[in-house]
């Protein structure tokens, strides 16, 4: 099998072959990454409607819920989790897959994608992060996240940054979010909001690599998530084979909101883009 490492500032990245990984059904394979604190579990809905035709590989992100999370802050950085994300390829045996996630894990797709475009059939980005330099997003506050999950605890930062009054979550939603969450290592946490969510680049900064990009595309965003509604448009704008799909009554995790709506547009595209 292929291994695939990454360099980035002098030191080399190897794939990282512990990941928790799930993998479901049989068929061509789809391989779907979640958001940041979230876990291979996020995807549930879409592998038990998906696995009567396709193989559904999910996994934990390095840092987060069962996946091993290092010490080191440069084990956490995009090149790391792009590389992840092709040792997940080669662990189910697949040269080539479709590759799909939900906001961090969309921007994780993405960049493997452009790494890699000769291993992709296809891309699902989901929920596609603002960047940086945009508000509304953790990017923009990935730094104080990060702050206070190490000054306070997972727990108080979490209030303050994920499930609290100002998430706009009802009671029960909070509750499923603070459990998901607390069960992420802190210092992995802590490590990838630096590491990565930090560094996520707004759309207008990827154009040039976008514009080339000849995969097809499918791109899914709630219509209640003020969070990712400009940069889906604008993602969907920019790739020449893109497909947008707003699903109306769901906000961030529109998997999860609209499951059934969300299926149906996955389905869809992959009955035109696997061979």
């Amino acid at each position: 099998m292929r291994s695939h490492p990454r360099a980035r500032g002098g030191l080399a990245l190897s794939v990282e072959p512990t990941l928790h990984l799930d993998v479901e059904g049989s068929g061509p394979v789809v391989v779907l990454a979640h958001g940041f604190g979230g876990s291979a579990r996020n995807f549930r809905p879409q592998a038990r409607a998906l696995g009567a035709r396709y193989r559904v590989a999910r996994f934990d992100a390095r840092g987060h819920a069962r996946s091993p999370a290092p010490p080191e802050a440069d084990a956490y950085t995009p090149e790391a989790f792009v590389a992840d994300l092709g040792g997940i390829l080669d662990r189910v045996g697949a040269e080539k897959a479709v590759v799909g996630g939900l906001s961090m894990g969309a921007g994780t797709a993405l960049g493997f994608a452009l790494a890699e475009p000769e291993r992709v059939h296809g891309l699902i980005l989901a929920g596609f992060p603002p960047g940086s330099r945009a508000g509304g997003g953790f990017a923009s506050v990935a730094l104080r996240f990060a702050e206070a999950i190490e000054r306070d605890g997972l727990e108080a930062a979490g209030a303050r940054f994920v499930w609290g009054p100002s998430s706009g979550l009802d009671p029960e939603a909070a509750r499923l979010v603070r459990q998901g969450f607390l069960e992420h290592p802190p210092h992995g946490l802590a490590h990838t909001l630096r590491g990565v969510i930090a560094a996520e680049p707004a759309v207008a900064e990827l154009r040039p690599r976008l514009v080339a990009l000849r995969l097809p595309v499918l791109v899914v965003v709630g219509g209640e998530d003020r969070m990712s509604l400009a940069p889906s448009r604008e993602l969907a704008s920019a790739i020449p084979r893109a497909r947008l799909v707003v699903i109306e009554g769901a906000g961030h995790v529109v998997n999860l909101a609209q499951p059934a709506a969300f299926n149906a547009a996955m389905e869809e595209f992959l009955q035109h883009v696997v061979p």
